[in-house]
């Protein structure tokens, strides 16, 4: 159990758990620095909200918000990843010759490609019921939910490779939360199949419950509250194969982890 850690630093107006708070520069920066301290080793930066009652944010919005942090962050020698899933926010960011490309859309767009190939960012390909866009409250069967993720990847994988994407640059996410549906037993069932999920493609897995309604409204949490909740969570998905887990609050995790080891019998 020894998986990536992603601390989540949302630019926006309105993110689920942390809205406008890191919005402006100088408050980005220093969360930046407070997650590497934490323990996280990718910074995940977010300009625009995926939540279903967001309002959109135009690409040039998304574009100066991170631009105004990534130069800084890049002469830190912190490794970053960009979180969006507009075209032209995309280009950019490989522009900037960023670690990780974050698509909660696993990028639908063949037109992308040739840059996508072109660039050595490892691409974290996300599935989600919706498609395209945010996260939306639709309803999907729990008992359909990992055959449809499947399905998904068996698709979209192989035409980022035939167009030149390497193999071993690609990260899949099967999604959480409403990204899997308003049913909650929906991420229950893909956190219980993380182990058939990384056998089926033999590629390193992310996961991503931090905060996370489905586990919120079990408990009767609200998001600043969740952290003991998405720490089990996540603890459970290390014990599964998780290879990245993208969190809020990567010290509990850090911690946690390390216990857990020592516990095993190994070091540290």
């Amino acid at each position: 159990m020894n998986p990536t850690l992603l601390g989540i630093l949302n630019m926006t107006e309105d993110s689920f758990s942390d809205g406008a708070k890191y919005l402006a520069p100088d408050a980005a920066l220093a969360h930046a620095d407070a997650l590497v301290a934490g323990g996280a080793q990718v910074l995940d930066l977010g300009a625009a909200s995926s939540n279903p009652s967001a309002k959109p944010v135009p690409p040039e919005s998304e574009i100066t918000r991170l631009a105004a942090v990534v130069p800084t962050l890049k002469k830190k020698g912190y490794s970053l990843s960009i979180d969006t899933f507009a075209p032209d926010v995309q280009r950019w960011a490989l522009e900037q010759d960023v670690d990780y490309l974050n698509d909660i859309q696993g990028f639908p767009f063949p037109e992308l490609y040739s840059s996508l190939a072109r660039s050595r960012a490892k691409l974290i390909v996300m599935h989600s019921v919706q498609g395209l866009g945010p996260a939306t409250t639709v309803s999907v069967p729990p008992s359909e939910i990992y055959d449809r993720a499947v399905r998904f990847f068996e698709l979209r994988l192989p035409a980022l490779e035939r167009a030149g994407v390497s193999r071993d640059r690609l990260v899949v996410d099967p999604g959480m939360g409403l990204f899997l549906g308003k049913e909650r037993d929906a991420s229950f069932t893909i956190l219980r199949r993380l182990p058939e999920l990384k056998q089926a493609f033999g590629l390193p897995v992310l996961v991503s419950v931090s905060r996370k309604s489905f586990l919120r409204t079990l408990v009767g949490r609200d998001a600043l509250s969740a952290g003991p909740v998405s720490l089990a969570a996540e603890l459970f998905a290390a014990a599964r194969g998780a290879d990245f887990i993208r969190t809020h609050e990567p010290a509990p995790l850090r911690d946690a982890l390390k216990i857990w080891a020592r516990l095993e019998g190994n070091r540290p």
